[in-house]
């Protein structure tokens, strides 16, 4: 089946409806909860990162990552939601603490210490904390180019998720602004996901371009970057969707609001593949065409999920953005970003 053939699956998420449309939930501006939650023991916390990147830390507590920690188990919908689950405190429970907070050992037992700090998106730092910081064992300004080629290999190595390391970073966005999660939804009304876009919220309010210019400024990205960003956002929220339904139980909210966003997703990845003609991209389609959105279906949309993931991984490593161009209609624009950056 040739890429176009996914137009002929546009009904998807009609196989979910059975009375469900009525309780679908839009999408909203909470996070959900993450696939997997940093082993605590492995969080070195953001103060640690801030004594290095203390510019950057300056952003982060103008964002809504930082201020979750102390409003989040105010907020009424928390409230409301915490009790239609049965949960008494918010900062206890796995559910919430996995997407919402940063958990760190302290005396000897978890606890949370942040909101979705340095390490929710960069990846556990005990284990690369030192030798991402050593400059091998020199000044910065001594290093040499091969030193710090390795250093940086042996940082990605040890777990470091960094800024060019596109893919796994969208996937670390994505694993809690889409709930895998029914439970959560259907019973305790937890909005299902967040209309998350990569460019636009990545450029936004969480922007932290700063290590780049001394702090004198927080550019945004490139134009090559951003069109690279574009493309992975919607193949991500694509692979993310397909797990999603694939683990959905019942016909309710959850599943009719994932199937109607994985249609979304391939609609604007087909926008995409038909302007840039890639293989990755007909990789991605070829794969979506193949699913059958239905309840229970983890085995087979798994698999598919998978080669959607792969083929954007791929797509990472080979392009750098400047034969792209003809997506640039498409790129949201600073009118489209989430919240205002810090300057």
């Amino acid at each position: 089946m040739t890429a176009n053939g996914l137009l002929a699956r546009v009904h998807w998420f009609e196989m979910l409806r059975v009375g469900a449309i009525a309780g679908a939930m839009l999408f909203g501006t909470i996070a959900a909860t993450r696939a997997a939650e940093p082993p605590p023991d492995n969080i070195v916390g953001p103060t640690a990162c801030a004594e290095c990147h203390k510019n950057e830390a300056v952003v982060w507590m103008n964002t809504h990552h930082f201020t979750t920690f102390k409003d989040l188990p105010r907020a009424p919908k928390a409230d409301e939601i915490t009790k239609k689950l049965g949960i008494t405190r918010i900062k206890t429970e796995p559910l919430c603490l996995s997407c919402h907070f940063t958990q760190q050992v302290k005396d000897g037992a978890p606890e949370p210490v942040a909101g979705i700090s340095c390490e929710s998106c960069h990846g556990p730092g005990k284990a690369y904390m030192k030798v991402h910081s050593s400059f091998s064992g020199k000044k910065k300004e001594t290093e040499t180019p091969e030193e710090a080629k390795k250093r940086w290999a042996d940082t990605e190595a040890a777990g470091m998720i960094r800024p060019s390391m596109l893919y796994e970073l969208a996937k670390n966005c994505y694993s809690c602004h889409i709930v895998p999660q029914e439970k959560l939804v259907n019973v305790g009304g937890h909005q299902a996901g967040s209309p998350f876009e990569l460019v636009s919220w990545t450029q936004g309010e969480i922007r932290h371009n700063v290590w780049y210019t001394d702090g004198k400024s927080n550019p945004e990205a490139s134009q090559n970057l951003k069109r690279k960003m574009y493309v992975v956002g919607a193949a991500v929220e694509l692979e993310e969707s397909l797990r999603a339904v694939g683990k959905a139980t019942e016909a309710a909210g959850y599943a009719t609001t994932m199937a109607q966003r994985a249609q979304a997703a391939a609609v604007r990845l087909k926008a995409i593949a038909d302007a840039l003609k890639l293989p990755e991209t007909d990789t991605m389609l070829k794969a979506a065409a193949s699913a059958h959105l239905k309840l229970n279906n983890d085995a087979e949309l798994e698999p598919i999920a998978d080669t959607i993931g792969g083929a954007a991984k791929s797509f990472v490593a080979k392009y750098d953005g400047t034969t792209l161009g003809a997506i640039d209609s498409m790129i949201p624009g600073p009118d489209q970003y989430k919240g205002k950056p810090t300057q």
